[in-house]
């Protein structure tokens, strides 16, 4: 396996046919799923920019679009939910949940209420004095 493959071929089998259809759509067809989706796996588990993507995905562009397409229309949603349904029915997930009840303490002075300095205030009425 190279260093850029990131999905084997079951697991693609699994994800490919959830991928939308640019089928109907104005604008030019999707390129190839599999290569874009390797590219944006690829790009969060190295951490990298988009711009640093290696160019065996592709455009970089395309990439990110891609990505931010998916994420807009609610497709990586989709596939999650189904993902997680398919492998909750074979009890592949374990639903435990630990809760943390750690308490932090903010200081005085770390509120959110606003806070009036005069300080326009001050400059018009010293502005005034002034003549």
């Amino acid at each position: 396996m190279s260093r850029t493959a990131v999905l084997s071929e079951s697991e693609w089998a699994r994800i490919e046919p959830m991928m939308p259809s640019s089928s109907g759509r104005p604008g030019r067809p999707f390129q190839d799923h599999r290569r874009v989706m390797e590219g944006i796996i690829y790009r969060y588990r190295a951490g990298i920019p988009w711009r640093d993507l290696p160019e065996t995905f592709g455009p970089w562009q395309t990439v990110w679009k891609r990505h931010r397409r998916f994420s807009g229309d609610g497709t990586w949603n989709s596939i999650l939910a189904r993902l997680l349904s398919e492998a909750d029915a074979v009890g592949k997930i374990d639903w435990e949940v630990s809760v943390d009840s750690t308490v932090n303490r903010a200081h005085q002075h770390a509120t959110n209420l606003p806070r009036t300095t005069g300080g326009l205030v001050e400059l018009h009425e010293s502005s005034g004095r002034a003549s």
